[in-house]
């Protein structure tokens, strides 16, 4: 990601926090995905292979996912890893209270 992208993300991730009225969270995404896909959380789990209860709690944001994770679930869903990764990381960031703020660049290709 060059600069002018990570300001168009920047600015992508401030409007739809904006439009649901909190701040987004991987939880959030995949919650928006699942429901843009009028998919039940019973079918999203499993596409995600992971339980109903555990992807229930990740919607709203009792629990957390590593970056390994999010990764694996960007890929399974078909979007890029970055926004899911810098999510996980930024909230694992704000869940200790550690004032930084997560910003990606890609350093190489990832192979297929």
């Amino acid at each position: 990601m060059n600069t002018k992208e990570n300001k168009k993300s920047r600015t992508t991730l401030k409007a739809l926090e904006k439009i649901s009225g909190r701040k987004l969270t991987i939880g959030s995404l995949l919650g928006s995905i699942r429901e843009g896909e009028e998919m039940t959380q019973v079918e999203f789990s499993s596409l995600l292979g992971v339980s109903k209860q555990y992807l229930c709690d990740l919607e709203h944001d009792r629990k957390t996912v590593s970056a390994k994770k999010a990764a694996e679930f960007a890929e399974k869903l078909g979007y890029p890893i970055a926004q899911f990764v810098r999510l996980a990381l930024q909230e694992e960031l704000d869940r200790y209270h550690i004032p930084l703020q997560v910003e990606l660049h890609l350093m190489r290709e990832l192979a297929a």
